[in-house]
């Protein structure tokens, strides 16, 4: 019996190995390897793809989060409003800012920031919100955003899961004041190594994630501002454009997948993702609840079925942030008590799913 994996990143490189050769030779030969042709080429084709007015490319999506955040001046003393319910890496860019931690429950249906909890985490301090696209499906960006215009705050979301999703007819990266992206391998559209992008409508926050990305200089050797380093280099940016033009019909295959999956497993007790109106997601993930989740994972095993976990521990419980381990987050323990993600991805095909289905049904 062949093993369904959970996920095959060597696959996209099988798929268009001949493309992904040309690209490496053409970077390669070219001698220019840091902000050259390449990435210039890709961050007007993703930024054309999400409807954004400018993209910026940088060394990854944790980055990504925080460049935006310091382009709108969020820092020490700020508090900002961040899902309970994420990977850390969204936690950690706050951090990294030096700006306060406000969790905010999540829509245990779709797993995302709840628009209705944002009212009772605003302080008088908090000056930022980021929305997380979890598992490939947009937050409710509407009510976030009429919050956020009321009070004043800067969105960035958090899009490194939701690459080509859409929002009521928008395109994830253009949902918020800037959005973040990751192209981590495992991503929808992935590197071959770590990458990320910041995309924005706004001219003047493109410009600042741009000084600040490149050691805070727009000219060489004159620096402007206390910048980083975080750079998306010209190999990257050469395989993601080969990508790019795939992302909507491996998407497709998600979805399809997903489908299988949504109907397949309708009649068991497994809990299952929930679409809102309105949204296309692009299934980054699909993640269920189970009581038995370990059970379950080891039964899969034993039928040569790879599943994973996103994410055992919440945020406030890993020892990063011990000193908020005392925080009360209910939904966000119990989602992470029970969540287990089932393979999917561009890699399988539908009779491979069906085979999922089936053996999920017979752990029950």
């Amino acid at each position: 019996m062949k093993q369904i994996r959970f996920l095959d990143v060597g696959w996209t490189y099988q798929a268009l190995a001949p493309k992904m050769d040309a690209a490496s030779k053409r970077v390669l030969e070219s001698g220019w390897f840091i902000h050259g042709d390449e990435v210039k080429a890709f961050e007007h084709e993703f930024g054309h793809y999400t409807g954004a007015a400018h993209c910026i490319g940088c060394g990854n999506g944790l980055e990504a989060i925080e460049l935006a955040l310091r382009a709108a001046e969020v820092g020490h003393g700020d508090d900002v409003l961040v899902p309970s319910n994420t990977f850390i890496a969204t936690w950690l860019a706050v951090t990294r800012t030096g700006a306060n931690i406000i969790p905010v429950e999540p829509v245990e249906g779709t797993y995302n920031m709840d628009p209705a909890k944002l009212d009772a985490a605003l302080t008088p301090k908090t000056k930022a919100i980021i929305p997380v696209h979890l598992y490939g499906q947009p937050a409710d960006m509407d009510p976030i955003m009429e919050f956020a215009e009321k009070h004043s705050l800067f969105v960035v979301t958090d899009a490194a899961q939701a690459h080509g999703a859409v929002y009521k007819g928008r395109m994830c990266g253009t949902l918020g004041h800037a959005a973040a992206f990751s192209f981590y391998p495992g991503k929808n559209l992935g590197a071959f190594g770590d990458g990320g992008a910041v995309t924005t409508m706004d001219a003047n926050i493109a410009e600042k994630v741009r000084k600040l990305a490149n050691y805070g200089s727009t000219e060489k050797y004159i620096h402007e501002c206390k910048g980083f380093n975080s750079r998306l280099d010209e190999l990257q940016a050469a395989f993601l454009r080969v990508k790019l033009d795939k992302l909507d019909n491996w998407n497709w295959t998600r979805k399809e997948i997903a489908g299988i999956y949504l109907e397949g497993l309708k009649d068991t007790p497994l809990v299952l993702p929930v679409v809102s109106e309105g949204v296309q997601s692009v299934w980054h993930l699909f993640v269920v609840r189970c009581k038995d989740r370990d059970g379950l994972i080891e039964h899969l095993t034993e039928n040569k079925i790879e599943a994973a976990i996103h994410y055992p521990i919440p945020p406030h419980k890993q020892g990063a942030y011990k000193e908020m381990a005392n925080l009360s987050l209910p939904i966000s323990e119990a989602i992470h008590r029970e969540v287990l993600s089932l393979p999917i991805g561009p890699h399988m095909t539908g009779e491979e799913a069906k085979r999922v289905v089936e053996a999920v049904k017979k752990f029950f």
